[in-house]
């Protein structure tokens, strides 16, 4: 959990993750939710639109929980998918906007009606897959939180 602090006050998020497949090589896939708390029982939503002015900053939060977990376990990958289509299209342009970083560590797919491919710029992905890239070091980065 984490706070979004902005115009509108203090929004409580929430990131969990949870079991989604197990990919051909062994590799386990946890699925990324993450969005507004709604309570304390943990159940949160994400299709609220919280326009807090402070959107890069939840994503960040929320992609250095993904790192975390990646360099916590050695062969993990991690799914998101947006609640609309413009939302998976936000995630993409974070990916393109970080893209040096990103491809230095870790592998990114994205998923078309075909199936899982190489990440390309331009192509709108139904889904987004990060793993580990072999011999790949953890990394300690400097993304900003929340």
């Amino acid at each position: 959990m984490f706070d979004s602090i902005g115009p509108k006050g203090t929004i409580r998020k929430f990131v969990g993750y949870t079991i989604y497949e197990k990919l051909n090589d062994g590799t386990i896939v946890l699925n990324l939710g993450f969005g507004d708390l709604e309570d304390d029982d943990y159940y949160f939503s994400d299709t609220v639109i919280s326009n807090n002015s402070d959107r890069d900053k939840v994503l960040a939060t929320v992609a250095r929980t993904a790192i975390d977990i990646i360099n916590l376990y050695d062969n993990i990958g991690i799914t998101a998918t947006g609640s609309t289509a413009a939302r998976t299209r936000l995630y993409q342009m974070g990916i393109n906007a970080n893209k040096e970083f990103i491809d230095e560590y870790f592998e990114i797919k994205g998923l078309t009606e075909s199936g899982w491919e190489p990440f390309r710029k331009g192509i709108n992905y139904l889904g987004l897959l990060a793993t580990k890239k072999q011999n790949s070091k953890k990394h300690e980065t400097t993304i900003s939180v929340c």
